[in-house]
């Protein structure tokens, strides 16, 4: 039996190959049969500029149906796909393909010069275009090939992706994925999510990143849906698309867009079945909010680059706010204190997972991959978290965010929920600045609200609000008042930026 990922996703295509797959925002339909055959073409393509199975290919392009369907040609031609950032700059560009030596890179037409001279100096031998508008030399050199395509005989072990992390410290590491990573959590969300016939996606996610191209494309590619295959998140076509969809992931940014349009009701979300959110926090407010204004209650789950989802709130049964729900099927994940010792519940400690869909380890860094895995196979996460008495996960942040100061630890998410729910208060960061005396200083990066409420807020008040519910030595010692956070792409807070920014501005 082939393995091969797309053998897996081609097995969920409708019998028909006139059923729509991607309903683009000017209107066209890209249908089953359409992607099919692109992917066949392009996987002929690829073979026919002499990459083996194995081999990376390497894609820096926008969010197009094109992108896709390189994505599905790459692993139906037994490569390993490397997605990039568009935002990525030189220097990163430099690295990343300096480190997986590609076969072929495929970069958009505006960067073609200086795609060329970082080909050369890493020794890629192919260069090609895909331009934002679906056009470039990868189409046309694709255009001639033949549609039929045999995939590629494939292992659940062999590799069919690599992401690198965002390398917040240190250089970036690739993280490695196999067949069978991505298709044990293709399976598994399918299932637990309860993706059925008559379903379509609103995909508003971007596709470099395990979310939107993973998450989102491969549960719905299984299930032989329609998406509506937007270019990036905009609240008033969401408005617009919701009444047409049964299911929507997003990031936490996108729901609390939506809330800020008055129109955003519940009829808006008639048709609906799903909200998914994920990538970064969600604030308790923004989903008691929603599940006010919308009737729905968003799932959150959590998961990372190095495999996929983890845990996942119950399709079925409590959603519980604050929460990332269970483990997923087949994913063991423990709270580990010192020497990996499991914790008792409501205890805060290191996040390890096991399981089918947990990554290799990092392209080009065995030591690494052995420092982050466990004597007995367990994956480090990074992340801190408890169990509560039900077993529902809670994430209180990632370990190098943990504060330390005095001696003591403080889990910046607890002070982030108290400053949360502040009157004026939009969001906050709880971040650990170089402090004297405590080594660390608990500090605060607080976003007000455009309103009398916001106006109001200073750094004593804030200080004084939360001083009487925590220990004295969580209280933030220094708070700084913003009018908004530096997230990534996938909204996730940017913690790192944040320290070297307010780390010179502390009191000595």
């Amino acid at each position: 039996m082939n393995q091969n990922l797309y053998s897996l996703l081609a097995s969920g295509f409708p019998k028909t190959d006139r059923a729509p797959c991607m309903i683009l925002a000017d209107g066209r339909v890209w249908t089953y049969g359409d992607v099919e055959r692109a992917a066949g073409r392009m996987a002929n393509l690829i073979v026919a500029l002499g990459l083996k199975p194995g081999d990376r290919v390497a894609a820096q392009v926008e969010k197009t149906p094109e992108a896709l369907v390189l994505y599905l040609a790459a692993i139906r031609a037994g490569m390993v796909f490397l997605p990039l950032n568009p935002a990525y700059q030189r220097h990163e560009l430099e690295y990343f393909l300096a480190d997986s030596k590609p076969g072929l890179f495929v970069c958009r037409p505006q960067i073609r010069e200086l795609a060329d001279e970082l080909a050369a100096n890493a020794r890629v031998p192919h260069v090609l275009e895909l331009g934002d508008d679906g056009r470039g030399s990868l189409i046309a050199a694709a255009a001639p090939q033949p549609d039929g395509f045999a995939t590629v005989q494939r292992t659940t072990a062999d590799l069919a992706a690599i992401l690198y992390t965002s390398g917040t410290t240190g250089r970036s590491k690739g993280a490695m994925l196999s067949h069978g990573n991505l298709a044990h959590n293709a399976r598994t969300l399918h299932a637990y999510w309860h993706f059925q016939p008559g379903d379509v996606l609103l995909h508003m996610l971007p596709t470099f990143h395990v979310h939107g191209l993973f998450v989102a494309c491969h549960t719905t590619l299984l299930n032989g849906s329609a998406m509506f295959f937007e270019p990036k998140f905009d609240a008033a076509r969401t408005m617009k698309l919701l009444p047409q969809a049964t299911v929507f992931m997003g990031v936490p940014t996108y729901y609390v867009r939506l809330l800020l349009d008055p129109a955003f009701a519940r009829d808006t979300c008639r048709t609906i079945r799903l909200f998914v959110s994920g990538s970064a926090p969600l604030l308790r407010e923004t989903f008691d909010e929603f599940r006010l204004r919308s009737g729905h209650t968003i799932l959150e789950r959590y998961g990372m680059t190095e495999g996929g989802m983890f845990t996942s709130n119950p399709y079925e049964g409590e959603r519980r706010g604050g929460t990332v729900g269970f483990p997923l099927p087949g994913t063991a994940l423990r709270i580990v204190g010192a020497k990996d010792a499991p914790l008792k519940p409501g205890v805060v400690g290191g996040i390890q997972v096991k399981g089918d869909n947990v990554f290799v380890g990092y392209w080009g860094m065995p030591e690494k991959t052995r420092e982050e895995f466990t004597a007995d196979g367990y994956f480090r996460t990074g992340d801190m978290g408890s169990f509560d008495a039900d077993g529902y996960v809670t994430i209180s942040g990632r370990s190098k965010d943990l504060v330390i100061t005095g001696g003591l630890n403080v889990y910046p998410k607890e002070i982030e929920e108290l400053i949360d729910a502040l009157p004026g208060v939009v969001e906050s960061a709880v971040i650990g600045l170089p402090h004297p005396d405590f080594g660390e200083a608990v500090s605060a990066v607080v976003v007000r609200q455009k309103n009398a409420a916001g106006a109001a807020l200073s750094e004593a008040s804030i200080i004084a609000a939360v001083k009487g519910q925590l220990a004295n030595f969580k209280v933030p010692k220094w708070v700084y008042l913003v009018d908004e956070l530096p997230r990534n792409a996938m909204g996730k807070v940017q913690k790192n930026i944040l320290r070297r920014h307010y780390s010179p501005m502390a009191p000595r």
